[in-house]
């Protein structure tokens, strides 16, 4: 089982390097990230359960450990998330039964960590 919240530290490092090789695209990316992000006819919470949803069936682990973790601090609860999954399932099929399972280890895993 992959340790989500340990994933999430280690990208987090990763994207700062990143950031440092290439600077202007980073940039433009967290404001992108923002602007999305950002509470107008959606609320935050709902916006990072949509971005794991899109994760989930797109098959990106590190985008799961990301908005897991984005859509708890923002207030999403485990049924939420669990609803999420289930959405995930419907677009994506199968393989998002597998990417959905992590979702919920994820979300495991941030609990015992006291997110």
């Amino acid at each position: 089982m992959k340790n989500f919240p340990e994933h999430f530290k280690e990208l987090s490092t990763w994207m700062e390097k990143l950031g440092l090789a290439i600077p202007e695209t980073m940039k433009g990316f967290g404001v992108l990230h923002e602007a999305s992000l950002k509470t107008g006819a959606l609320d935050s919470k709902t916006k990072e359960l949509i971005a794991l949803g899109i994760a989930i069936t797109v098959r990106c682990d590190g985008c799961i450990s990301f908005h897991v973790h984005d859509a708890m601090q923002a207030g999403a609860n485990k049924e939420e998330i669990a609803e999420t999954v289930s959405v995930a399932i419907l677009m994506g099929g199968g393989p998002s039964v597998v990417y959905g399972i992590e979702a919920m280890q994820a979300l495991s895993q941030y609990q015992e960590q006291g997110l």
